[in-house]
């Protein structure tokens, strides 16, 4: 137990954070579970007043080591939730983890199908009236960010898009159509380097790809050219850079000497981009 223990420390998982996204207010959402695979799964539904039928979903994941309840009150997803009338739904990784692939303990080691807890909660959430399962988009930080990047590669007819906070892909991928991808990643990043390197868990000596890498991969597989398109500043250092307007979007917006932590802006960037790519 302890050995696994270093190796949740020392791997993907890290020291997650949030950094200074939004306000640190209590959780506006109710606690629900849903049994999958034999396990007790937890997660945090919130609603915001006055939406009512099955409204819009977003799936927000947590980092490693963290749970729902913490991205919410750091990220505020709620507010976006507000905003666009729309639900999030905060899902718990099993002893603070997901199983993404390569990443990540104890999730992975123990073989957990968090794709199959997905499929489980967006039905649970749709059957119950609450949430429309063809209005799915996902979000996540870190741990999170690799399961969303799992989900978008094994379950791309149900997304409709999807944005991450300082993730990478840990399986194969091979969506059955184009995904719009938005993506922060701080060139700091010591957790998931912004240049590559390090391991992705801490028993898995694969190291990280560059993470221009990774948006080349997705505008490959969106249909567009292997380059950046035209950039945008929009502030705290960031920069965001999308693909061509005639193709499967994907944005990649880079914070200069920014670490392992959701950016002050990302919040409201992911709800225009949510925004601006329904279901199709």
């Amino acid at each position: 137990m302890k050995k696994l223990i270093a190796w949740v420390l020392v791997g993907f998982v890290g020291l997650s954070s949030v950094g200074e996204a939004g306000a640190r207010a209590e959780e506006k959402s109710v606690r629900g579970t849903i049994s999958v695979g034999g396990w007790e799964r937890s997660y945090r539904l919130y609603v915001p007043p006055g939406v009512t039928g099955r409204a819009p979903l977003v799936v927000a994941l947590h980092g490693g080591l963290n749970d729902g309840a913490y991205l919410e009150r750091q990220s505020g997803l709620d507010g976006l939730a507000e905003r666009e009338r729309a639900v999030v739904v905060y899902p718990d990784g099993i002893l603070g983890t997901y199983n993404a692939g390569t990443c990540c303990a104890f999730a992975r080691i123990l073989g957990i199908d968090d794709v199959g807890f997905l499929d489980a909660l967006i039905a649970r959430l749709d059957a119950d009236g609450v949430a429309d399962g063809r209005q799915v988009f996902l979000t996540g930080f870190s741990n999170g960010a690799a399961l969303a990047y799992r989900y978008a590669c094994e379950r791309a007819s149900r997304v409709a898009a999807v944005a991450v906070v300082s993730g990478a892909l840990g399986v194969g991928c091979e969506p059955v159509r184009p995904v719009p991808v938005l993506a922060f990643h701080g060139t700091a990043d010591f957790s998931v380097p912004y240049d590559g390197g390090g391991n992705m868990d801490g028993d898995v000596k694969i190291p990280f790809p560059p993470v221009r890498w990774l948006m080349d991969f997705w505008r490959w597989k969106n249909g567009g050219l292997p380059d950046l398109g035209w950039a945008t500043d929009i502030g705290d250092w960031t920069w965001c850079q999308s693909s061509s307007r005639d193709v499967i979007e994907v944005q990649f917006c880079t914070i200069l000497n920014g670490g392992h932590e959701w950016p002050v802006r990302a919040t409201d960037r992911i709800a225009g981009f949510f925004r601006a790519h329904p279901p199709r």
